[in-house]
């Protein structure tokens, strides 16, 4: 039927576009529609000149991703300074994908949700109050937001005097992510049945600091105590489904959260008549396949207001929490050369770790943001941190020869008792679960094979996708297609 629309659709068509790219080339802002959540062109995006989505630093913050052993970097990360055209703002956020897509949907969310935020920052930012806004919306999108509020962090809303800029910025990272996750969801070319992404983002304008997370990755701040001394304080929660408000809502939707024998402190979500997909979270982008039974892309908001205490906050995807606690990291960015070198140093060292820690298993990504919160300038005669092989529109993926040959340096690894505070022990990012393994270890830290084992000859082309990935799971199985066949239509019989 949509080969049978003729010319005169297409002609109609193309005047609406050119209709719609004049009013983009407006934006508002006096930047050419950077800010207008859609129609701009990712070559475009990539030369805004605060925009940093490589390894690369800056004056006030330096990020760092390297690939782990087991394939591509489906990690991503980003900071965009000027944010919005507002001065003293920043955006902040790394990415963590998972599943046979997940490296395209990291990529499409570090890209896609600045822009969505933007958007609908400037028209929120209109409103001064809270009943303004809500009037001039229609009775669906008013309900959905107070739905969306139901599953956000409030501790902040009643205990703490809120700036102005509080409520407008927190309306607009709601609607932004329910519109990331429809906009994926809709996606004609990523298959996110089961394909997702975490995202921890921060939006930082002065001294004020919102947060917003789902899924596992974490930010951490350093700061000084009442002693002068630096230490930890995790500033956001790691969405796993065993705790009691997440488990709750996927139980009450019919799906299923348990963990599986080879690692009862893993807790995963499940389809209501099917084991699989064994997701590791209970929050992400994408996975529709558990969008009905329980998982959300709500993000969990908290507001801080910085003090001249706080010196530096590290973003990170698990890849690092995994085998670094939260002190050992704070430690390992205050200790760094210079500025320029931290976000690189904290990786390397979850290099060493996991080498240490799991010898037999796979380092998984790790990817890593560190912004600095004072106003110090970064020396300029500290040596680059930039890869020669990574070009200024390319995401960094890493090789593995140099990911080994960058191992070697170092020496020992100053990491005696490895705490990990609401973090998965590490194993597989994804892989299948079906017949028993021949090996079974008896110490979790020294092996992962049975998980990565379990997959069996037969399946090694179905999940082609997927091959040589050993990491421990964000998605356990993904359910089986008809092969040829993976359209929604045909999904439902998995459930």
């Amino acid at each position: 039927m949509g080969l049978c629309n003729s010319s005169q659709r297409r002609s109609s068509n193309n005047s609406i576009k050119k209709k719609k790219k004049k009013k983009i080339g407006n934006g508002s802002n006096g930047n050419g529609g950077f800010f207008s959540g859609g129609g701009v062109e990712e070559n475009e995006l990539h030369r805004i000149p605060d925009r940093r989505f490589i390894n690369s630093y800056s004056e006030v913050a330096c990020l760092f991703t390297q690939q782990g052993m087991k394939g591509t970097n489906q990690d991503s990360m980003l900071v965009w300074e000027n944010f919005s055209a507002r001065e003293d703002t920043i955006f902040c956020g790394v990415f963590d994908g998972h599943g046979p897509y997940g490296h395209m949907v990291s990529k499409r969310v570090r890209d896609s949700l600045p822009l969505k935020l933007c958007s609908q920052w400037e028209v929120n930012s209109k409103s001064d109050h809270k009943n303004s806004m809500i009037g001039s919306m229609d009775l669906e999108e008013t309900a959905s937001i107070s739905m969306d509020d139901e599953w956000c962090h409030s501790e902040s809303d009643e205990n703490q005097n809120l700036p102005e800029m509080y409520l407008p910025l927190k309306q607009s990272l709601l609607k932004a992510f329910k519109l990331m996750d429809k906009d994926l969801k809709l996606h004609p070319i990523i298959d996110c049945f089961c394909s997702g992404t975490t995202a921890v983002t921060l939006v930082k304008q002065g001294r004020d600091l919102l947060i917003a997370n789902v899924g596992d990755s974490r930010a951490v701040l350093g700061m000084r105590d009442k002693d002068d001394s630096l230490i930890a304080v995790q500033l956001t929660v790691d969405l796993k489904p065993n705790l009691p408000r997440e488990s709750a809502r996927i139980e009450q939707c019919k799906g299923r959260v348990f963990a599986l024998q080879d690692e009862p402190e893993v807790s995963r979500v499940w389809l209501p008549n099917n084991d699989s997909p064994g997701l590791a979270m209970a929050r992400a982008f994408g996975d529709f396949c558990l969008k009905d039974f329980g998982l959300i892309s709500v993000p969990d908001i908290s507001y801080r207001c910085l003090t001249e205490k706080d010196e530096f906050i590290v973003l990170a995807t698990d890849g690092v929490w995994d085998v670094l606690s939260n002190k050992e990291v704070v430690d390992i960015v205050a200790s760094a050369p210079s500025r320029t070198m931290a976000a690189r140093a904290v990786v390397e060292s979850a290099v060493r770790a996991w080498r240490l820690k799991f010898p037999t298993s796979k380092s998984d990504d790790c990817a890593v943001i560190c912004l600095y919160l004072d106003q110090k300038e970064v020396q300029g005669e500290i040596a680059e941190i930039l890869d020669p092989q990574i070009s200024a529109t390319e995401d960094i993926e890493t090789t593995t020869e140099n990911l080994r040959s960058s191992d070697m340096d170092g020496g020992s690894v100053h990491s005696p008792t490895l705490q990990h505070a609401n973090t998965l022990r590490s194993t597989d990012e994804i892989v299948p679960v079906s017949e028993s393994t021949n090996e079974k270890l008896p110490m979790r830290s020294q092996s992962t094979r049975s998980l990565a084992e379990c997959i069996s000859t037969a399946e090694d082309e179905e999940w082609s996708a997927l091959e040589g990935y050993t990491r421990v799971n964000s998605l356990l199985k993904v359910p089986r297609f008809l092969p040829g066949d993976k359209r929604a239509s045909n999904r439902k019989k998995w459930f």
